[in-house]
């Protein structure tokens, strides 16, 4: 079973996609991180129940230790915009080939496994989510992060092969939607400010 964990912006620049997720939200995002392996940093918000967004870019002053990037990072090119989500799996036993191999990082205090494909690349173009399984002990980043007074009520995804992507995907989770047609995402969230989307 899977279950949403967090959706990811993604952008050529941190600080420019950092700026566009907060002009849209009307919220400040917080500085997050780097991620050694992929070459990559982010920055982060908190949603209620539980999720939280991030935004993630190269990280011009890194070379990534697998020597390509994740998240379609690579390849990706254009204004930000919303490239991934991502699933908690209780297992990767029998997950689809294309998901990728699940791969251990560590940052700081933070431990996980997450599907990444050979090249970097994202399944069905992102369509399809990573999944993800936090360390025992990890404190996930939604818990660490302040209370930004925003919640996502509805993802919405649609793709050509939407179907096929249902009948690999084990969530039940009414926010979340695919549907038959050319790939794309949007994001509706309750803000401080009215509701929004990506």
């Amino acid at each position: 079973m899977l279950t949403l964990d967090h959706i990811a912006v993604a952008c050529t620049d941190l600080a420019e996609g950092t700026a566009w997720v907060e002009d849209r939200l009307g919220v400040a995002l917080q500085p997050g991180g780097r991620h050694a392996r992929y070459g990559t940093h982010n920055t982060l918000l908190g949603l209620a129940d539980g999720l939280y967004l991030e935004v993630i870019a190269i990280d011009p002053d890194a070379t990534a230790q697998a020597g390509h990037s994740w998240f379609g990072l690579d390849q990706f090119s254009g204004p930000p915009r919303l490239a991934n989500w991502i699933c908690q799996t209780s297992s990767f036993d029998g997950i689809p080939a294309a998901a990728g191999t699940p791969r251990a990082l560590t940052r700081g205090d933070l431990s996980w496994q997450i599907t990444v494909p050979d090249d970097g690349s994202l399944p069905f173009g992102g369509a399809y989510p990573t999944l993800i399984q936090w360390g025992s002990g990890t404190v996930h980043p939604s818990d660490r992060l302040p209370d930004s007074g925003c919640s996502l009520v509805a993802f919405e995804v649609s793709h050509p092969q939407a179907d096929d992507i249902l009948a690999m995907t084990d969530l039940a989770d009414p926010r979340v939607s695919l549907t038959t047609a050319p790939f794309a995402m949007r994001a509706t969230f309750e803000t401080p400010s009215g509701t929004r989307t990506l």
